[in-house]
């Protein structure tokens, strides 16, 4: 079959021919209905000097944002059938420890015993015709269309998680939210917001066609550059966002999210942009919860898929065929997409 494969660090992945897989005990042969390109890996093959978890050895197929159909089901597996649409939750752990226990595989106390990341990262991937998949990690998706779902596994879900940890913080009347960034994960997140909160969203980036999506969602937008935290403090009435969310995490977004957040606020570094942010005593008001999260647990994909079905998230994508996938990559790294690109090896 044919597959996009991560061959090596600062080396572009290749398209080739590989064998397909065969489920094992426990697991399912998924067909595979769409991969999305993330940017996080771009990071792995481009920025990524080498393996920094021991966890990303090459080669294997990249795509950990994955959905698609029973093809064949392994010794042990119950409860499926052929045919079936899912969603595929990216993370692998041990199974055992506390945050496996609660479905959040990606903070697995003991990743080394696993030997890989999750299904895309370590382990292959979805960007190909055919994936292997623990039964555990499947989310139905019903009679929803498995294509445009595909980047709800990471885009979708890296949002809702940090959403909901900040919900504290947004509820009650007069409340704002801030996104910076508004590429894939940016615009799930004002959907998200929108849906579930009564808070005014704001988003900004400095793309004018991201920013116009935002506003169809529901957004108000500030574009990007001077004069933009005291905007978007202005529309707070001078008090402050918040629940700031950084979907980039380079150093001047999480300037940009210092300056805005509200006292006693949240801010939320999401995005895995490398930057570093010099806190003290007084660079962000007093009592501002500032953390980062990590994707999310298998029950937030269930409750993301919840909203999708219900019409309440709408991913933004476009579609590439497998012969095309690196095009996308170069698109993707080239910052020329206004959509999360989805491989489809099917065809549509």
């Amino acid at each position: 079959m044919r597959a996009v494969v991560f061959v090596g660090y600062k080396t572009f992945p290749v398209l080739k021919d590989v064998e397909r897989p065969t489920p094992g005990p426990g697991e399912v042969l998924l067909k595979v209905a769409g991969a999305g390109a993330c940017h996080s890996d771009v990071g792995l093959y481009h920025d990524f000097p080498g393996d920094p978890t021991g966890l990303l050895t090459p080669p294997f197929v990249l795509g950990h944002e994955t959905s698609g159909w029973v093809e064949e089901v392994g010794p042990g597996v119950t409860g499926v059938a052929q045919g079936e649409a899912y969603l595929v939750y990216g993370p692998v752990g041990c199974g055992r420890c506390p945050a496996c226990s609660r479905g959040q595989d990606t903070y697995c106390a003991q990743p080394s015993e696993v030997g890989y990341a999750a299904m895309g990262l370590g382990r292959d991937g979805g960007m190909a015709e055919y994936m292997t998949v623990p039964a555990r990690n499947l989310v139905p998706l019903g009679d929803a269309d498995p294509i445009d779902a595909a980047p709800l596994a990471d885009a979708g879900l890296t949002p809702y998680h940090a959403i909901k940890r900040a919900m504290p913080h947004l509820a009650g009347g007069g409340r704002t939210a801030l996104v910076i960034g508004l590429g894939g994960l940016g615009l799930v997140a004002v959907q998200i917001l929108t849906a579930l909160t009564g808070a005014t969203v704001i988003g900004t980036d400095v793309k004018a066609e991201a920013m116009a999506q935002a506003e169809a969602f529901g957004a108000v937008t500030v574009a990007g550059g001077e004069g933009q935290a005291e905007q978007i403090r202005e529309l707070t009435g001078g008090r402050g966002v918040d629940a700031v969310f950084d979907m980039v995490g380079v150093d001047a977004t999480m300037a940009l999210a210092a300056a805005t957040v509200a006292q006693r606020g949240a801010l939320t570094v999401v995005g895995i942009g490398g930057g570093s942010f010099p806190w003290n005593f007084f660079t962000v008001p007093y009592e501002v919860n500032f953390s980062s999260t990590y994707w999310g647990t298998i029950e937030d994909l269930h409750e993301v898929v919840a909203m999708y079905r219900a019409g309440q998230i709408t991913p933004v994508v476009e579609r590439f065929t497998l012969e095309d996938a690196l095009e996308a990559y170069r698109r993707l790294q080239a910052g020329e997409l206004s959509a999360r690109a989805v491989v489809v090896p099917h065809g549509w």
